[in-house]
């Protein structure tokens, strides 16, 4: 399972109303890759002990966030999801505890501390889904539903918006279901084939042009028993 997470939710522990501000630690310069060149994409596989760390509603949303939109601050982030900074503050603080996010020193102003995600992806092996700990796979099933949840929201907002987008972008996007009658290893081979299809357009476009967006893609593929 790719998705380009305590087993069971934690409540955010309570904060001041008005949180102090967070000193961004200094941080080694990072080599940049230069303007138009590609890079291979990072992605994080999950083991029990980050899945743990990962498998909260508002810890996945923060990552994603962070992820599709950039550095943030916790402010930031609070705004745009409805959330208190100090329930985004701690969250993020989590996330970073387990290296999902870390510092992003080169956009604050002061006392401001700007975060950033540390992947691109977020994998994890069929293991995890049969693990002994019935905490775990509490986890991975949190992981899969909070996931789920953010597909069926971003697709909803895009059919509350399509009508504000041009006629090329509109016409271009697309909402299709098929059933087949497959064997599991066509079913492997047959998102194989597919995340190779889509990872091949990842690296067609790298600058901010007028004339490009950024696009979701979900791949949604399973059996069902047929009545």
């Amino acid at each position: 399972m790719s998705e380009h997470d305590d087993p069971k939710p934690e409540a955010a522990k309570p904060e001041a109303a008005q949180p102090e501000a967070e000193v961004a630690k200094p941080e080694a310069a990072k080599p940049e890759i230069p303007k138009g060149e590609p890079r291979e994409p990072r992605e994080r596989t999950l083991d029990a002990h980050s899945l743990r760390g990962l498998a909260h509603p508002l810890r996945i949303r923060l990552l994603a966030a962070l992820r599709h939109d950039g550095p943030a601050t916790a402010s930031q982030l609070g705004e745009r999801l409805g959330e208190s900074s100090g329930a985004t503050s701690y969250h993020l603080r989590q996330l970073a505890a387990h290296g999902f996010v870390e510092d992003a020193p080169e956009h604050g102003k002061g006392r401001e501390r700007w975060w950033r995600a540390t992947h691109d992806g977020t994998s994890f092996t069929e293991e995890l889904h049969h693990d002994p700990d019935p905490e775990v796979r509490g986890a991975v099933n949190l992981f899969m539903h909070e996931i789920a949840t953010i597909h069926t929201q971003e697709l909803s907002t895009w059919l509350g918006t399509a009508s504000d987008w041009p006629d090329e972008w509109s016409t271009s996007s697309d909402m299709s279901d098929f059933t087949l009658r497959l064997t599991a290893a066509q079913l492997r081979e047959l998102n194989e084939k597919a995340h190779e299809l889509i990872e091949s357009y990842r690296g067609l476009a790298h600058t901010e042009a007028d004339d490009t967006a950024q696009v979701r893609v979900h791949l949604h593929a399973f059996p069902r028993k047929s009545h």
